[in-house]
């Protein structure tokens, strides 16, 4: 029989699975959402010539907040030889980027960076291993999710730098 017991029983049971089933389905939709907020993308490189090599491969990924900010992790490793010189560069790299409007991009990276540089000489080898600090602040033309531009690193040294400057262009896309 329907007593005011069971009656309360019953609804606070139906509250309950409603409740229940209401935040997993927004677990799930929350879950789902995160992956679809999620842009990867990097950049690959190659160049030889004369006796010359280097390759670059960077893979990264975003995850856009908004369709105003995005942040992301990044990898990189780079080998180059040539001319009894060989180097060969391990790092991570944090990025974040910022769309004032759809055309522009501005970022803001920080990279660390391992480096291993070996020159041969005749009468024997010059080694030296270091960690190169970067942070690079840039503005680029965006189209759709890719964006070209150029950056500068506020940490440059002339003396204990991989890079030959401070400028650097870019060439960002993201999928």
């Amino acid at each position: 029989m329907f007593t005011t017991q069971n009656v309360c029983k019953f609804l606070g049971l139906f509250i309950l699975l409603l409740t229940f089933t209401s935040l997993q389905t927004r677990a799930q939709e929350t879950k789902s959402s995160f992956w679809d907020n999620v842009d990867i993308g990097g950049g690959i490189g190659i160049n030889f010539g004369n006796g010359y090599f280097s390759g670059l491969i960077v893979p990264s990924a975003i995850y856009n907040f908004n369709e105003y900010f995005a942040v992301g992790p990044g990898l990189q490793y780079s080998y180059e030889s040539g001319n009894d010189f060989k180097s060969s560069l391990v790092g991570l790299s944090v990025i974040a980027l910022a769309n004032p409007i759809p055309e522009i991009q501005l970022s803001a990276e920080f990279e660390e960076a391992y480096v291993s540089q070996t020159i041969e000489f005749i009468d024997g080898d010059l080694s030296r291993d270091f960690w190169n600090t970067a942070l690079f602040v840039g503005a680029g033309y965006r189209v759709g999710k890719g964006a070209i531009g150029i950056r500068y690193n506020l940490l440059f040294n002339d003396e204990d730098d991989i890079y030959n400057t401070a400028w650097a262009p870019f060439v960002r896309i993201y999928f």
